[in-house]
C-alpha cells in the first residue's frame, strides 16, 4: 500500500502535522471513505433536515409553489457544497493537520448555511446562507491553493483555475446579497450556471486525478443519507398514529413509505457503477445529474411528512395533492437514477422499460388518495422484483 493510500484511510494511524500536499494515485488500490468524510456528511443530514421542514410547512399549508422553489434552491446550495468538497478530497486528501482543520471549518461552514435556511425560504434573506457558503469557500480555496504548491505543470494551473473561480463566483454572490432583492431575480440564474461552469473551466486541459471508486461510494453513502429522511419520516407517521390514535389511517403510510425506501436503496445500489466512471466527462455528467437523484430522494421523506399531516387533519391540502407529495419524488427518483445511472448496465429494452415503467406506475397510485403511499410502495417493490427477475433471466 502505498503512503498515500495508508494516510488516506485514517484509521488507528497518528495524523501527521504536515505533508505536500500531492495528486493521489487514480487507480489506488483499498480507497474508501475516511471517517472525516463521513463526519462531513453528518452535518448535511442537519441542512438536509431544515430544508425538507420547510419544503413539508409550506406543502402542508396549500403553497407548493412556494416550497418547491425554496427547496429547489437550497438543495442546490446544499448539494453543490457537499460537490466541491468530495471531489477535491478524492484527489488531494492528505490527511493531515491542515487538511483536516480546513475540513471542520468547512462543516461549520455547512451549520451556518443550515441555520440560514428558514430565512431564506421564508423571507427570501439568503445572508446567512451565503456567509455559511462564505466560510466553506475560504477554506475550499486556501485546499486549492494548497494543492497547487504541490503540483507543477498543467496540474498546478488546474488547481489555480479552481482557486480563481471559487473567489469570482463567491464575490458574485457576496455582491448578489447586498443589493436590493429584486436583483436577485437577473442574478441568480447566471451564478449558478457560473458555479457548474467551474470545474469545466478549471479541467480543460487536465482533470484531476479524481478516484472512481472512491467517488462512487462517496455518492453512495450520499445517497443512503438523503433516503435516511425517509425512514426518519415513516417513525414520524408510526408516532403521530399514536399520539392521534389514528393507527389504522397512518401504519399503510408508514409500511408504503418504508417499502419505497427499501426499494430506492435496491434500485441504486444494483450496478456497479465506478465501472461506468471512465472519463470525466462521464463522471461530470453522471454527478451534475444527482442533484435531482439526490433532491428526489429527500424530498420523499418530506412528502410522507406532508401525509402523515394530510391523514391527521393538520394540512391544508387534499389526500390527492398529499398522495402526489409522495409519489411524484418517488417516480421522478425511479427515472433519473434509470437515466443517469442504471441504464449504462442495461442489456435489452424490456430490462431498460423497468424502471420508467415501474416510475409511471407509482405516479398512477396517486390516484387512490388515502390509499397512494402503500400503492405505490408495492409498485417499487414489483419494480425491483421484475428488475432481478429480467437481469436473472439475462445473466442465464
Amino acid at each position: 500500500m502505498t503512503e498515500h493510500s495508508s494516510q488516506g484511510v485514517g484509521r488507528g494511524r497518528v495524523v501527521r502535522p504536515l505533508v505536500r500536499m500531492t495528486s493521489r494515485r487514480p487507480d489506488e488500490a483499498h480507497r474508501a471513505a475516511t471517517p472525516l468524510e463521513l463526519l462531513f456528511d453528518l452535518c448535511f443530514v442537519v441542512a438536509v433536515a431544515r430544508a425538507g421542514a420547510r419544503l413539508v410547512h409550506a406543502v402542508a399549508e396549500g403553497d407548493p409553489a412556494h416550497g418547491v422553489g425554496g427547496y429547489l434552491l437550497v438543495f442546490f446550495a446544499l448539494w453543490w457544497a457537499w460537490v466541491n468538497v468530495t471531489w477535491f478530497a478524492s484527489a488531494y486528501d492528505c490527511d493531515d493537520v491542515p487538511y483536516r482543520v480546513a475540513t471542520l471549518v468547512q462543516m461549520a461552514g455547512v451549520l451556518v448555511l443550515a441555520a440560514g435556511i428558514p430565512e431564506a425560504f421564508d423571507e427570501g434573506d439568503y445572508t446567512v446562507a451565503v456567509v455559511g457558503y462564505l466560510i466553506m469557500r475560504v477554506a475550499l480555496t486556501a485546499q486549492w491553493l494548497r494543492a497547487s504548491r504541490g503540483e507543477t505543470g498543467a496540474a498546478r494551473t488546474t488547481a489555480l483555475r479552481y482557486a480563481g473561480g471559487l473567489v469570482l463566483v463567491q464575490l458574485g454572490w457576496v455582491v448578489l446579497v447586498l443589493l436590493p432583492d429584486a436583483a436577485w431575480l437577473w442574478g441568480l440564474a447566471p451564478l449558478i450556471a457560473a458555479e457548474l461552469a467551474v470545474p469545466a473551466f478549471a479541467e480543460h486541459s487536465r482533470r484531476t486525478p479524481w478516484h472512481p471508486h472512491h467517488i462512487s461510494e462517496r455518492y453512495g453513502l450520499f445517497t443512503i443519507i438523503m433516503l435516511g429522511e425517509s425512514i426518519a419520516a415513516t417513525s414520524v407517521a408510526v408516532q403521530a398514529g399514536l399520539d392521534e390514535h389514528a393507527l389504522g389511517d397512518l401504519l399503510p403510510i408508514a409500511a408504503g413509505g418504508l417499502v419505497i425506501v427499501f426499494a430506492a436503496f435496491w434500485i441504486y445500489f444494483s450496478v456497479p457503477i465506478h465501472e461506468y466512471l471512465v472519463s470525466s466527462r462521464q463522471a461530470f455528467l453522471w454527478g451534475y445529474a444527482h442533484y435531482v437523484v439526490l433532491g428526489s430522494a429527500a424530498a420523499i421523506g418530506a412528502g410522507l411528512e406532508v401525509a402523515v399531516e394530510q391523514a391527521t387533519h393538520h394540512a391544508h391540502v387534499s389526500a390527492t395533492g398529499a398522495a402526489f407529495a409522495v409519489t411524484l419524488p418517488t417516480a421522478l427518483f425511479m427515472v433519473s437514477v434509470w437515466a443517469v445511472h442504471a441504464r449504462h448496465f442495461k442489456r435489452d429494452i424490456a430490462e431498460h422499460l423497468v424502471l420508467p415503467c415501474g416510475a409511471f406506475l407509482v405516479l398512477l397510485a396517486t390516484l387512490a388518495g388515502h390509499w397512494a403511499v402503500p400503492l405505490a410502495g408495492l409498485a417499487a417493490a414489483a419494480t425491483v422484483a421484475a428488475g432481478i427477475a429480467l437481469g436473472a433471466r439475462s445473466r442465464g
